[in-house]
């Protein structure tokens, strides 16, 4: 069974060597030292393909491994079902590790917890659509009825109904991939995995079957673990993607954190071209320090507040945090000059807030942030205002690429607010 915290698979300091294996605890204790993988194959001639791979995958989770060609990712993933053995390392798949086992218990794991689409479909000519969906069941030992019931799901689910009776070579290359994954999905695996499994296919067909195993993937909420060099891929599939480089794991993120904060330059460059844009969030662009007040609040220490943040909007909370209303510098500053001097829900000017969650996207926010003079407030699961988004820092977002000249343009803090101007107009004179 998976932990407590939902995770199925962990890889831990996972390592594969290629060579000598009387040299296999020096190369070993050379990995630990730090050395580099040139250098261990120029002095003992031994080949790094995985360096201490140190991941999990919780269920539902569908995490991609991503890598130049020679990187190590199809050696990493086939080591995760022990198709290669890995040299030193644990690999926890359901509760148990699989190192321990023996090859009959390793069998027992590839046919009842986990299947494998490859790029080379590997269906059987002779056989039908059907009975290449069956077949695995069926070496298996598992009767007719439930094989014929569970084949003829998989391959309604990848979009085959009517071509059962068909050989592969009656099919086109986008078809006889679904046949490859029909049969991996007739085991109800545990946890599916897929070495570049839409990389031999024409464009069209590939963008075409990566939209649909994505929608399949969010409709049976498998749990997947996909090799692949093809960044949009990536990003359009994965929840999180892990980047490998010399059998090593450099970083492992969710899409938007990859593009906006790669952890180096070779990440960088993997990401360059794509928009940060198209994956950002509310979370990603707000302020995390925005302005509130209490209910009841004076309204001269708000405008103190105000001015010493150079900030136009204030936000009005009650006890327990939660939004209750928001109004401008104008409205503070006669509530301060009215006979009671306090700001409440109930002050002239005091209007209703535009709110957001933490995970609406852009495209979103774009309405909701252009059609208020005021910024959004960004709410917790409580109610409670976690941030700020004003139309500078929406277009800050968008605007990523631009150079700006540094002794013009003062540069964002790192929360995405802008240093001098955060609100959605124009600042108080102090």
């Amino acid at each position: 069974m998976a932990d407590e915290n939902g995770i199925l698979l962990e890889c831990r300091k996972v390592s594969k060597l290629f060579g000598d294996e009387g040299k296999t605890q020096q190369v070993l204790q050379m990995i630990r030292d730090g050395v580099g993988k040139d250098e261990i194959q120029s002095q003992l001639g031994a080949v790094v393909g995985v360096r201490e791979a140190s991941f999990d995958v919780k269920r539902g989770e569908f995490f991609v491994i991503m890598g130049l060609s020679g990187s190590g990712k199809s050696t990493l993933i086939r080591t995760l079902i022990r198709l290669i053995d890995p040299t030193d390392g644990e690999i926890i798949v359901d509760g148990e590790d699989i190192t321990k086992l023996s090859e009959e218990g390793m069998r027992n794991v590839r046919r009842n917890k986990t299947a494998m689409v490859f790029q080379h479909y590997g269906l059987l000519p002779h056989k039908t659509v059907f009975e290449n969906a069956e077949y695995g069941l069926r070496t298996r030992g598992i009767s007719q009825t439930e094989r014929r019931e569970k084949a003829q799901s998989a391959i309604e689910r990848v979009g085959l109904k009517g071509w059962e009776n068909y050989r592969p070579s009656a099919l086109s290359g986008g078809m006889q991939q679904r046949v490859g994954l029909a049969r991996a999905l007739a085991h109800d695996p545990v946890i599916l995995l897929m070495d570049e499994p839409f990389s031999g296919l024409d464009p069209l067909i590939r963008r075409q079957m990566q939209q649909e195993f994505g929608r399949l993937q969010e409709q049976e909420d498998l749990t997947t673990i996909l090799v692949t060099h093809d960044l949009d891929e990536a990003l359009m599939l994965g929840d999180r993607i892990a980047i490998m480089r010399d059998g090593e794991i450099i970083q492992i993120a969710t899409p938007d954190e990859l593009v906006t904060n790669p952890a180096d330059d070779y990440v960088a460059s993997f990401v360059e071209g794509a928009s940060p844009a198209r994956f950002l969030v509310a979370r990603s662009i707000m302020s995390e320090d925005p302005i509130t007040v209490r209910d009841g609040d004076s309204a001269e220490s708000a405008m103190n507040l105000m001015r010493e943040r150079k900030i136009w909007s204030v936000f009005i909370v009650d006890g327990s945090g939660k939004v209750q209303g928001v109004t401008s510098w104008d409205a503070v500053q006669r509530a301060a000059q009215s006979g009671s001097g306090t700001l409440t829900t109930s002050t002239s000017g005091v209007r209703k807030p535009t709110t957001c969650d933490p995970g609406m996207s852009i495209d979103e926010l774009f309405p909701l942030v252009l059609n208020t003079r005021h910024p959004v407030a960004v709410l917790g699961e409580r109610d409670e205002v976690e941030g700020m988004i004003t139309k500078n820092m929406l277009l800050e977002a968008l605007a990523h690429d631009i150079d700006y000249d540094e002794d013009e343009v003062e540069a964002p803090s790192a929360n995405g607010a802008g240093t001098t101007e955060q609100a959605n107009t124009e600042v108080p004179s102090v």
